[in-house]
């Protein structure tokens, strides 16, 4: 598809049977303190014709006063049950980052009738919380989408059909790695390594198993090493993660993370951490996370080369603009979102399988996992 072309499909496609009717209302849900909005989980309806804010809830008062004043919406709360009751809102967006509280508030949105909910990553804390809710949608029919910007981005499936198609000729293995700065190690796999497991998902298929091992300082963990994470992760541990996993079509995916393995700019122009690379006999594909270019090919000794350079089409999935306008699209067709709920339990299926695998001393464990609570509350 031209550039021209995939931007126009982009940006009116979800419009078209909505132009004539009302707008899809959006009620927005922050925490103030305990996660925020996330990353502009509330400013991004502003780009999207199809919807409106009309209510917004922050237990925090200054912080709801600060958050109205922002967003131009009169109708505050703060209580999002009250807010979600009164309001029956078409859309919820739930923004904390501090993901104890998104099983909570998508609940809370699907018993007051949602068609849609729009929830920041990581999606929950545990397997347990993410088949309850989706089992809670799937009765609804709610559409649940997930804030992997990078899932959504048009260039993803053109770097599949680079590769169904031989463009770096017979594929051997996946790489990834996380964002590998002082959050490196579980943390970094939770936060930020989960970007780079969807996107192994959507070139490879889901995982089957995994083998891995998490350090501290150099050791297997222990019991004793087990913390309560940052931004409401739950139990965690470990500085340093090395797994390797078996998905879908056979390839094998292996993704690692070390605390403060980045080196940063300008000793380092283009770090290999928060990536995701496919290898070929002919070839390389080398994905960045988060960039733009988000695709490059490199191909035998030539030169690499960005699959598509587009800043327009960045700034678009950077702003959540095209994860919206699919929401919306995905509401209208009743199908599900590019990054749903599904999509998202299989991220954290990975997640939770290195833990498992480490807990076994690293034997091989398949997916799904027999265990639904987090496996370091186990060791």
């Amino acid at each position: 598809m031209h550039r021209r072309t995939l931007l126009t499909a982009l940006s009116t496609a979800p419009l078209t049977s909505w132009a004539a009717g009302t707008k899809l209302r959006v009620a927005v849900i922050g925490h103030t303190g305990r996660g925020n909005y996330g990353h502009g989980i509330d400013t991004m309806w502003k780009a999207i014709p199809a919807t409106e804010i009309v209510a917004i809830a922050d237990a925090n008062a200054a912080g709801l006063q600060a958050e109205l004043k922002t967003i131009g919406c009169s109708r505050g709360f703060t209580d999002y049950h009250i807010m979600l009751a009164e309001v029956r809102p078409d859309i919820v967006a739930i923004g904390p980052r501090h993901i104890d509280q998104h099983r909570d508030m998508m609940l809370a949105a699907i018993q007051n009738g949602a068609k849609g909910i729009y929830i920041e990553k990581p999606f929950v804390r545990s397997l347990a919380e993410a088949d309850e809710v989706i089992a809670a949608a799937e009765k609804t029919g709610t559409k649940i989408a997930i804030a992997h910007r990078n899932r959504y981005h048009p260039v993803l499936p053109m770097v599949a059909k680079l590769i169904a198609d031989g463009a770096i000729g017979r594929v051997f293995e996946c790489r990834g790695r996380g964002k590998e700065d002082p959050r490196g190690g579980g943390l970094d796999m939770w936060v930020l390594g989960s970007h780079v497991m969807g996107s192994a998902i959507v070139l490879a298929g889901p995982a089957k198993a995994c083998a891995a091992n998490v350090y501290q300082n150099g050791r297997p963990i222990t019991k004793s090493d087990v913390k309560e994470g940052d931004e409401g992760i739950g139990p965690l541990a470990g500085d340093e993660v090395h797994a390797r996993f078996e998905m879908g079509n056979g390839l094998p995916f292996f993704f690692d993370s070390l605390k403060n393995a980045r080196l940063r700019k300008p000793a380092y122009d283009d770090p290999a951490s928060f990536g995701l690379q496919i290898f070929g006999n002919a070839g390389v594909i080398d994905l960045r996370m988060d960039q733009e270019p988000f695709a490059w090919i490199q191909k035998g000794g030539e030169a690499r080369k960005p699959v598509l350079a587009d800043k327009d089409l960045a700034k678009k999935v950077s702003s959540h603009e095209i994860s919206g306008l699919d929401l919306v699209a995905a509401i209208q067709e009743n199908r599900a979102p590019l990054c749903d709920a599904i999509h998202g339990r299989q991220i954290m299926e990975m997640i939770s399988a290195v833990y498992e695998s480490q807990r076994l001393n690293g034997q091989r464990v398949t997916l799904p996992l027999k265990t639904r609570v987090n496996p370091l509350t186990r060791l």
